[in-house]
């Protein structure tokens, strides 16, 4: 591997705080003097690229923090974005001037996280191949891309989050290697897809999925990932910003995990997850229905979990206006004390 390095049993149901709908613990609480990741507002974030390989496949990686590291310094916790079916990982990673921050590695990075992401196989910077780059095939990326982060930060474990389709790998890796799967939290999930409005329309294309391992994604598709649900719960300024960086790759991207949305849920099976587990679902995201994610919920085995339903909020919760709530129930589930009664 080669681096480079560059300068709801029933539950208990909380309203309020701005919030929306919280399950399962007060996830609104500001993290504590006990948290796990100190804030570092006031320094210089640092970046760096790696990449590893997946046999003979490059898969290109890219982190950011507070300092650089260096030799002998505590590490900080790391937390790892997971992409979804129709961007690469620069979604984690925006600028959009004069509309805010929009890169939520930069703001996590602040909190004093150690930020990871990762272009999976036939997506940005990573290699291309025939395949059409499913879930299993993005748990494979995972499992590659976390021994570099392991060698590089000399941690074992680490927190993940993915959104939509990202958060079907996430889960999907937390199944298969709960070792290295610290708190989990999954943004934009669904679970089977009954009832999801976004699934049914998708799968009106599944003959062309079985059939095909690439599908169109231009310009107008990435501005109907912010509109389809409710319009006007994201910035059309970021929206293009991203259309702009998502554009140097082409206008194709992979089928695998449409096929699997729309023909092969349920990927993750909660009884398997063993992590704690954040499920976060905008007000208006067609993707999953509240029964489909309560349903989910309910079965996880660990009960170090929350269910928040953000309002304001669409499917995507990094391209969001209210992406501020996101951060902060994000932020406050991932520095929760440690419980002192088990």
């Amino acid at each position: 591997m080669e681096k480079f390095d560059h300068p709801l049993a029933r539950r208990t149901v909380i309203k309020g705080a701005g919030l929306g709908l919280v399950v399962g613990g007060l996830a609104g609480a500001l993290p504590t003097p006990g948290a796990s990741a100190a804030g570092s507002e006031g320094g210089e974030i640092w970046s760096s690229e790696y990449w590893a390989k997946k046999g003979d496949i490059p898969l290109w990686m890219y982190r950011k923090r507070v300092g650089a590291p260096k030799a002998g310094e505590p590490s900080l916790p790391v937390l790892f974005f997971v992409h979804g079916s129709s961007v690469t990982s620069r979604v984690f990673d925006l600028n959009v001037p004069g509309h805010g921050e929009y890169s939520v590695m930069d703001e996590f990075a602040r909190y004093g996280f150690d930020c990871w992401t990762m272009d999976h196989e036939n997506y940005g910077k990573s290699g291309r191949t025939s395949g059409n780059s499913d879930i299993a095939s993005g748990v494979e990326d995972l499992k590659t891309a976390v021994e570099v982060v392991a060698r590089e930060t000399g941690r074992q474990k680490f927190h993940f989050l993915g959104e939509s389709s990202g958060a079907l790998r996430a889960g999907a890796y937390a199944m298969v290697a709960p070792e290295r799967a610290d708190r989990l939290v999954l943004a934009a999930f669904t679970y089977k897809g009954e009832g999801s409005p976004t699934l049914t329309k998708r799968a009106e294309q599944l003959a062309y999925f079985r059939s095909h391992n690439m599908r169109k994604r231009d310009r107008d598709m990435i501005r109907s990932i912010a509109t389809r649900d409710k319009p006007g719960t994201s910035d059309p300024a970021a929206v293009e910003v991203l259309a702009d960086v998502e554009m140097q790759f082409g206008d194709q991207v992979p089928t695998g995990t449409y096929l699997d949305m729309t023909a092969n849920l349920p990927v993750v099976h909660p009884a398997k997850v063993l992590s704690p587990v954040l499920l976060v679902r905008g007000e208006y995201d067609g993707i999953a229905t509240v029964a489909d994610l309560e349903e989910f919920f309910n079965l996880l085995p660990n009960g170090d979990r929350q269910f928040i339903i953000l309002p304001g909020t669409a499917h995507s919760m990094t391209l969001a206006t209210n992406r501020q709530l996101f951060w902060h129930v994000t932020r406050a589930f991932l520095t929760m004390p440690t419980p002192i009664a088990t």
